[in-house]
């Protein structure tokens, strides 16, 4: 039986939270048993410049800014280097929307690090990005998706969805893609083949109807493509941002997380975000329906700009996963598993 919309808004309103763990954990056991994975990558910011400006990013800068900054494709390299050398297989790479960069900036990058790198799985640039790149060049989507995908990209991570709600969107974040658009990039990204995953940020005073509506329209697009490999929430972290305001709760993060593996049926991996609730929070996602627990983060600048840091190491997280009572394994983009603990 498949949750309708309504089911879904009452349990975010006033379900409780450990029915829907242990209902949520019971189906995360059923499809993968006792092991939980993770993976080993880098963010890489390529630039902290952005003319979105959206309320609820510290990490942004206006071009003209002091701490301003771009890399250049050799830095961008060397941070690939250290992925390898540190057991790494994925990187991915976001940044701003950058106004003097184009499309071919991009492909010599995803180029560089193909041919130097060719073991490495580029998993980057949000759906906003794709967007800016293909309106700079002047071609559609896919044409733009397509070029990425011949130069080296291999898929898209969820970034920029936050809520899929315009009337959420227009008040946070006002100059970025609305929920159309965001959808349109990720449709495009599976039907030439690239795989994705898809996210969702809680905390910025939506409503449990407006949560729910974010996720029907993944459900249903995940219906018509089967292109989204996972789906990760995490919460907004207010500080050092000028939306501001006060953080979520932890219960509401793991409330919304179980009922995101029951609601999102039809998407394998549900994950727990450590990086922004901590290792005691995300070692508790593992048992309200979370099945990976994400990347140890060799690099993570968007939520350390808000002020919250957390820590993580191999060795943490394997500790982490057992001890939740589970089996560690590490894998790749994909989530096939290359190494167990």
């Amino acid at each position: 039986m498949r949750y309708t919309e309504k089911q879904g808004i009452e349990m975010l309103t006033s379900g409780d939270p450990i029915a829907l763990g242990r209902e949520a954990n019971a189906i995360r056991e059923k499809l993968f048993g006792n092991t939980v994975t993770f993976i080993v990558d880098r963010n890489i910011n390529y630039t902290n410049v952005c003319k979105n400006e959206c309320k609820f990013c510290a990490f942004f800068r206006r071009k003209e800014s002091k701490d301003a900054y771009l890399l250049t494709i050799e830095e961008i390299l060397q941070k690939v280097q250290e992925t390898v050398d540190a057991g790494g297989t994925q990187v991915m790479i976001q940044g701003g929307l950058y106004p003097d960069l184009g499309l071919e900036y991009y492909e010599n990058m995803l180029r560089s690090i193909r041919e130097k790198f060719p073991s490495i799985v580029i998993h980057s640039f949000t759906a906003t990005e794709i967007q800016y790149f293909a309106q700079q060049a002047g071609i559609s989507i896919e044409d733009c998706l397509k070029r990425l995908q011949y130069a080296g990209l291999s898929s898209l991570p969820g970034g920029g969805a936050e809520i899929l709600v315009d009337e959420v969107r227009k008040r946070v974040s006002p100059k970025k893609i609305m929920t159309e658009d965001w959808l349109h990039v990720m449709e495009t990204a599976h039907k030439i083949g690239m795989e994705s995953t898809a996210t969702m940020v809680i905390g910025f005073g939506e409503t449990m109807a407006q949560r729910i509506e974010h996720m029907e329209k993944i459900r249903q697009l995940q219906d018509k493509t089967g292109g989204f490999r996972a789906f990760i929430s995490w919460t907004f972290q207010p500080g050092n941002t000028e939306l501001g305001g006060e953080k979520t709760s932890g219960w509401d993060y793991m409330r919304n997380l179980a009922v995101s593996r029951l609601y999102m049926d039809n998407i394998p991996h549900i994950q727990g975000s450590w990086v922004t609730q901590g290792e005691r929070i995300g070692q508790l996602t593992l048992g309200f329906g979370g099945d990976d627990l994400g990347s140890i983060m060799l690099e993570e600048n968007v939520v350390r700009a808000a002020g919250t840091a957390y820590e993580m190491s191999i060795n943490k997280m394997v500790d982490m996963i057992k001890g939740a009572g589970r089996e560690a394994a590490q894998r790749d983009t994909k989530y096939n598993i290359i190494r167990r603990f």
